[in-house]
């Protein structure tokens, strides 16, 4: 890796694409975001009390979804077009490219900046869920697990930020740690060059099944024989993407990557007969 040629975009240049437009644009994502999953906390409040196991079911798996979606809109945006197209260019793309040349941004983004994007991809989901219909578990678990997903995909970029803070706050610190926010040392995999790897932001759960599996890895050969597209090349340059693009698929997973359990011998406790 260190002896690709990768050719980023100018850091400044990156940094004067947050316009006084992309800012009122992630204003009103937030006051949107925040009206349609306050109409949605109504909607689900009264079932949630009635069946808590159900509802906690639901919460748990919309957590884990929202770190798939966090990595298939940060593989998205990290892989595919450029800042200059419009609206998603600006607004969701550029924030990626800036990100990768200079890391540290992010921990100098106020709140607006740091989650005005994530707002807005959440708006259609959580206004979908609070329209479905009120009667029967599945519906309710189904507007349950997308207010948790809206809701862990708000936090996303905070989690995302605070792995690249020097001395995140202590409660963020021992979150870490466990594991229940994006730890520092994980997340540090995706910033090594070329970027092309362990995209979940949210928790880092599933990085390294997606990683071996190689689910991302197949979407981008599918979508360049389709398009003809190089997958990075604004991000990296187009001979560094070239290069990534031809290097070999990581192994998949085989039985001999299981760690061993080794059983006690059992004891039978039936004495022989004498």
């Amino acid at each position: 890796m260190d002896q690709l040629d990768i050719r980023q975009r100018d850091k400044s240049a990156l940094r004067e694409g947050y316009s006084p437009a992309v800012r009122r644009f992630e204003i009103a994502s937030i006051v949107t975001f925040a009206a349609t999953m306050g109409w949605l906390a109504l909607r689900i409040a009264p079932r949630s009390f009635q069946s808590p196991w159900l509802a906690l079911t639901a919460f748990m798996v919309g957590f884990v979804l929202a770190d798939f979606v966090s990595g298939f809109v940060h593989w998205a945006a990290d892989t595919w077009g450029t800042p200059e197209w419009p609206i998603i260019g600006t607004a969701l793309i550029r924030p990626f490219r800036e990100h990768h040349v200079d890391q540290k941004e992010i921990t100098r983004h106020d709140f607006i900046e740091t989650n005005g994007n994530n707002c807005f991809i959440s708006i259609v989901p959580a206004a979908g869920a609070a329209l479905l219909p009120a009667d029967g578990a599945v519906m309710f678990f189904m507007s349950a697990m997308t207010f948790a997903l809206c809701l862990a995909i708000l936090g996303t970029n905070q989690f995302h930020k605070w792995s690249h803070m020097d001395e995140p706050p202590r409660y963020v610190a021992l979150l870490q740690r466990a594991n229940l926010v994006l730890p520092p040392d994980h997340h540090s995999i995706h910033h090594s060059a070329p970027y092309a790897k362990y995209y979940c932001i949210t928790v880092g759960w599933l990085n390294e099944a997606l990683f071996r599996l190689r689910f991302f890895q197949t979407l981008e050969k599918v979508i360049s024989a389709v398009t003809g597209l190089v997958p990075r090349e604004d991000d990296i340059g187009k001979n560094a993407a070239i290069a990534v693009a031809l290097q070999p698929p990581p192994p998949l997973p085989s039985l001999a990557d299981l760690p061993r359990i080794e059983l006690p011998e059992s004891q039978s406790s039936v004495k022989p007969e004498t």
